[in-house]
């Protein structure tokens, strides 16, 4: 059995259209207000790999990184790893932890920091620079005769994570997924 697997992953997209978002006010260092301006293009390319190790029948240490550029000028690195703990042949605990950086997109300047000479213009903290955090865990449940006496109902995941963004942003997860045959 083959303990390691690795995947390279790669995406080269070209978005074309209305970019910007409507509902974005901008505020100008003249105390004027206007609607977000964008390019209607940008150009986005992702490079990522993705790594798994499988120690023995009970635990698979997975792992993912990514970097990400665009024309925009925003560049990101994500690491994630995640380790499923296999406590019986029926329930697993998944801890997981995320890391995501990125640099500002050239667009981008706070409240009442962009001016009438700007081109083009965005408050939108989604694209400033920022890091954040996500950590939490999850338990699986997958008997092999269904749950709750629904034999098409073969698994049932519950995940908790917690959030953190470095520009003032907190968030608790709670997630549900289930599985039908």
């Amino acid at each position: 059995m083959m303990n390691f697997q690795m995947e390279f992953l790669t995406d080269a997209v070209q978005q074309t259209g209305y970019l910007s978002l409507p509902f974005h006010r901008v505020y100008f260092n003249d105390n004027s207000v206007h609607q977000e301006t964008l390019p209607d293009k940008r150009f986005k390319l992702p490079v990522g790999v993705r790594a798994n190790y499988f120690l023995g029948d009970k635990v698979i240490l997975r792992a993912y990184y990514r970097y990400y550029t665009d024309d925009w000028g925003l560049k990101s690195n994500t690491v994630s790893l995640e380790t499923p703990v296999k406590i019986s042949p029926f329930v697993s605990v998944t801890p997981f932890y995320r890391y995501y950086s990125q640099t500002a997109a050239k667009y981008f300047s706070p409240y009442q920091q962009h001016t009438a000479f700007d081109d083009y213009y965005t408050s939108n903290y989604d694209l400033s620079k920022f890091n954040s955090n996500f950590y939490g865990a999850g338990i699986r449940f997958n008997p092999k005769n269904g749950l709750f006496g629904v034999q098409r109902l073969n698994m049932l995941e519950i995940r908790y994570g917690h959030y953190t963004k470095s520009v003032g942003m907190t968030s608790d997860i709670i997630s549900l997924n289930l599985r039908f045959k």
